[in-house]
C-alpha cells in the first residue's frame, strides 16, 4: 500500500540536485493536492500568502520537496487552530534554521501553550453553556409536566 505523504507519481520528471547523487523530487499542484486532500485553490491561496513557493515556469508551478514540507506544515498548523500569521512564523524559522534550532522549538512551544490554554477555556465556555442548557431544559420538562397534570385534572 503506498504511503499516503508521498505522491505516487513516478519520479522521472525530477532532476539531481547539485552535489546530491539521488534526484529532488518535483510536484504539479495536482499532485500536492491529491496527496494532502485538498484544492488547488487551497494550494494557490496558501502561495499567495507567502507559505509556498513554487518554481514558475511559464504559467506552470513546479513544487519542490520544500514546499511539500511547508504545505503538510501549514495543514497540521491549521488543524492545530494556528492563524496564518502564526504558521508563516514557524515556517520562516524552518526555512531560516537547521533542524532543532532553539528559537523554533521556543516559538512552537509559545504557540500551544496559547492554543492549550485557549482550548481550556473554551472547553470551560462549553461547560457553563451546557448546565445552563441542562436547567433551561429541566424547567421546560417541570413546566410540560403541569401542564400536563393540569390538563388531565380538567
Amino acid at each position: 500500500m503506498p504511503d499516503a505523504t508521498q505522491p505516487t507519481a513516478d519520479v522521472a520528471h525530477s532532476a539531481a540536485a547539485p552535489g546530491e547523487g539521488r534526484p529532488r523530487r518535483r510536484y504539479t499542484i495536482g499532485e500536492l493536492a491529491k496527496v494532502f486532500e485538498v484544492t488547488p485553490r487551497t494550494i494557490r491561496f496558501y502561495e499567495q500568502e507567502g507559505l509556498l513557493q513554487p518554481e514558475r515556469r511559464g504559467q506552470t508551478r513546479i513544487y519542490h520537496e520544500k514546499d511539500r514540507v511547508r504545505l503538510k506544515l501549514t495543514l497540521r498548523g491549521k488543524r492545530l487552530g494556528f492563524s496564518l500569521a502564526e504558521i508563516r512564523e514557524v515556517i520562516q524559522l524552518y526555512d531560516n534554521a537547521p533542524d532543532g534550532d532553539e528559537r523554533q522549538l521556543r516559538l512552537m512551544l509559545d504557540i500551544l501553550a496559547d492554543k492549550r490554554a485557549a482550548m481550556q477555556q473554551q472547553l470551560e465556555d462549553i461547560r457553563i453553556l451546557q448546565n445552563e442548557l441542562d436547567d433551561v431544559e429541566a424547567r421546560c420538562q417541570e413546566s410540560l409536566a403541569a401542564l400536563t397534570r393540569q390538563r388531565n385534572k380538567d
